[in-house]
């Protein structure tokens, strides 16, 4: 059985969990081209580099927004450069940052510049984005996982706001980089024959983010509530290590949680967020290999 273990030692992103699963193998010309069928392609470029954190070698994986560029002339949308330590792999992402990966909605205090994702895409409702998934024509295991994990995230906002699913509307992670996170991990997960998927204890982080709200502890809200029933580890840094989408991928995806699995390794990825740590690399290694 084609395992895959999540060693989310320093949280999980969007982004992060896309480089990680490229790095170990995933073939990101299937992902690109699979993701045309969402029909979305003029809204954003896809960016991959290779990066060095804290000596291991990473993919880093960017989601480029076309009319954000236009607005501001740059593109980090999200992601903001390493300095800054935030990821966002926001749900709304910005997911990027990705290792940050802060999928909610909110921006962090040092964020030099909110995003404000006020791209005219930012506030997609939960309908409209299971609408797009769903008339998009993908493998129906691969529409299956993507509604589940956008289901996940729909649900801990509703609870968190007080409304029904579907009168839901993602701040965020309605925001493109959130939609191709997560329908590019359902691509690539079924694309590379992964039957199974165990995980690490999912570290959050610590200190404060500020979000559309006002300021708030780490795990942002949204974030805690889909980690519910999923085992959450310690972590001494202050800072996101999470984001909501990391954090829905992981509760969907993963059957189990604990130590490293009975496996036979055949591949290890790295995908790296956006923050940089002094002691401490800032990177998703996901490991996939043969269950004894």
């Amino acid at each position: 059985m084609k395992f895959l273990y999540f060693d989310c030692f320093s949280g999980v992103s969007g982004d992060m969990t896309i480089a990680s699963l490229v790095d170990a193998g995933g073939d990101s010309n299937h992902l690109e081209n699979e993701l045309k069928k969402l029909g979305m392609e003029d809204e954003y470029e896809l960016k991959w580099d290779k990066v060095v954190k804290n000596g291991i070698t990473s993919t880093k994986f960017d989601v480029v927004l076309l009319n954000k560029e236009k607005e501001q002339g740059h593109h980090h949308h999200h992601h903001h450069d390493d300095d800054h330590d935030h990821n966002h792999s926001h749900s709304h992402h910005h997911h990027h940052d990705h290792e940050h990966n802060h999928s909610h909605d909110h921006h962090h205090d040092d964020h030099s510049h909110s995003h404000d994702h006020s791209h005219g895409h930012s506030h997609r409702s939960y309908k409209d984005i299971v609408k797009l998934i769903e008339s998009a024509g993908f493998e129906e295991s691969v529409q299956e996982t993507a509604l589940k994990i956008f289901k996940k995230i729909g649900e801990a906002e509703g609870r968190i706001h007080g409304m029904p699913l579907e009168e839901v509307h993602f701040h965020e992670v309605g925001a493109v980089d959130s939609i191709i996170d997560i329908v590019g991990t359902a691509i690539l997960i079924h694309q590379m024959g992964i039957e199974k998927v165990k995980s690490a204890p999912v570290p959050v982080g610590g200190g404060k983010i500020r979000i559309d709200h006002g300021v708030y502890p780490v795990p942002a809200p949204a974030t805690l509530e889909i980690l519910k029933g999923v085992p959450i580890a310690e972590s001494e840094l202050k800072s996101e290590l999470t984001t909501p989408t990391g954090a829905a991928i992981i509760a969907v995806l993963a059957e189990e949680f604990g130590g490293m699995p009975n496996i036979k390794v055949d591949k290890i990825g790295y995908g790296s967020g956006t923050k940089t740590f002094a002691n401490h690399p800032n990177v998703l290694r996901t490991i996939i290999g043969v269950s004894l």
